[in-house]
């Protein structure tokens, strides 16, 4: 019993054309190794500088305990300087990440260090970059990016482990209706497939980021990300040109997500259950019927 992993197609640089025809229509991800290398951030951008520039930010932090459901989604565990939580994911592991930072409303100067790929591809929302830290050990749970946006997501300062898997799987993965995240209770690395037992042959992908390393993410695809060392991540989003993913991210962030929150609020657990009950039900169905076919 396994998931079936592959590599990540990982090329140093591509032209337009063969990312379009070959990654972008196709739905496909792939690892840019050069894709910085005209980047300032990449010698630029080290902890003592980010630390110079956003210090005294103070920053919601992030861990890996199962999501309260009382609490709607993206609720911080605890708060810290940005300056402090740097100096602890360089000291020691950690599993407090930051999560969708944005440090560019403090230091609008770093726009000037990192550049979105419009040579390959356009639609980009250069106003809402987003970034990422965490101390060696923690861990990004299951989950797809609810604006179902493509994401360029560059890696700085150390080592980052990736696991994808297509949209297609999302009923054999235990996805929680009326959200974007995986049942928690299964650990991506090691399994139970006793327990778990239409995750057994489901198809992913794997790779290990490196620093100056740019994953492309289609939209939808899930990932579980997991820092092998204290470092961070900048997140470049483009819109696909599709209409319907756009409706479907319209309505993801409008109506599905305030029915989410309404739901939590007002009948916390007993709702929480119900829908990991019925995820574990699409599971066991979508297996029974050998999906996706």
């Amino acid at each position: 019993m396994s998931f079936i992993l592959t590599p990540i197609d990982s090329v140093d640089n591509i032209t337009k054309h063969d990312f379009v025809n070959n990654y972008l229509n196709p739905r496909k991800p792939l690892i840019i190794r050069k894709a910085t290398e005209s980047w300032p951030a990449l010698q630029k951008w080290t902890f003592d500088y980010l630390k110079e520039v956003v210090g005294d930010q103070v920053v919601p932090l992030y861990d890996s305990s199962k999501a309260d459901p009382s609490k709607p989604i993206n609720a911080s565990a605890a708060e810290m300087k940005f300056g402090d939580y740097i100096d602890l994911i360089q000291k020691e592991p950690t599993d407090l990440r930051i999560f969708l930072f944005d440090p560019i409303k403090q230091a609008p100067k770093l726009l000037d260090d990192y550049r979105s790929p419009t040579e390959l591809m356009g639609g980009f929302l250069d106003k809402y970059p987003n970034m990422f830290f965490g101390g060696a050990g923690s861990v990004t749970f299951l989950h797809y990016d609810i604006d179902l946006a493509h994401i360029f997501h560059t890696h700085f300062n150390g080592r980052k482990h990736v696991i994808l898997f297509d949209q297609k799987w999302s009923d054999r993965l235990y996805c929680i209706p009326f959200a974007t995240y995986a049942l928690e209770d299964y650990d991506i690395e090691q399994p139970d497939f006793n327990k778990f037992p239409a995750l057994d042959g489901v198809e992913g992908q794997e790779a290990f980021l490196e620093h100056g390393d740019t994953l492309f993410m289609p939209t939808g695809y899930w990932h579980w990300m997991k820092y092998l060392d204290g470092s961070f991540s900048i997140s470049l989003r483009a819109w696909d040109k599709s209409w319907a993913i756009k409706a479907k991210s319209l309505y993801n962030l409008t109506i599905q997500r305030k029915f989410d929150d309404l739901m939590k609020k007002n009948f916390q657990q007993k709702y929480m259950d119900w829908k990991e009950q019925l995820a574990v039900k699409r599971a066991n169905k979508a297996l029974m019927e050998d999906l996706p076919a």
